[in-house]
């Protein structure tokens, strides 16, 4: 099983699966518009714009979980569009922990282990996934996007 086992809801209700995203290297984060934290929106959107063309690619799965979410996924794109000027692809709100946790987010917090064990502590956890699928590494929600940079260009 990889990343590509798993099928997702765009901000505008499509579904489809993460396969379309094979050979890419990805970043998936669980975000919300109104975290303190969301000024890390334009610090990804650089990365993106920066590593786009290289093979990069963000996901933006917003969650209400912590509290902190607008009440669709299309608003919380919208949002994130006008406010930060987001251009990579945003998913319609999920739950990130717990027994309805969305599928994707079980399988990213069993490979991976962060501060809470398991569980996803805060909005903008980040989680890098290689070009084969598999999930690389965690970030903690204060980790700014520019820390790991090399990270991400070493497997670009």
């Amino acid at each position: 099983m990889n990343i590509y086992d798993f099928d997702v809801t765009a901000e505008n209700g499509e579904k489809y699966s993460l396969e379309r995203y094979k050979g890419k290297v990805l970043l998936i984060v669980n975000t919300a518009t109104k975290c303190g934290l969301a000024g890390q929106f334009s610090e990804l959107e650089e990365l993106y714009q920066k590593y786009h063309s290289q093979g990069l690619e963000i996901l933006g799965f917003p969650s209400d979980q912590f509290k902190q979410e607008l009440t669709t996924g299309n608003e919380a794109a919208e949002a994130c569009r006008l406010t930060y000027g987001v251009t990579f692809p945003m998913h319609d709100i999920i739950k990130v922990n717990g027994e309805e946790a969305h599928p994707l987010f079980q399988y990213l917090t069993e490979k991976t282990k962060g501060f809470l064990g398991k569980n996803v502590k805060w909005n903008f956890t980040k989680f890098l996934v290689d070009r084969d699928g598999n999930v690389v590494e965690r970030f903690a929600p204060t980790d700014k996007p520019s820390k790991f940079e090399k990270e991400i260009a070493k497997l670009l």
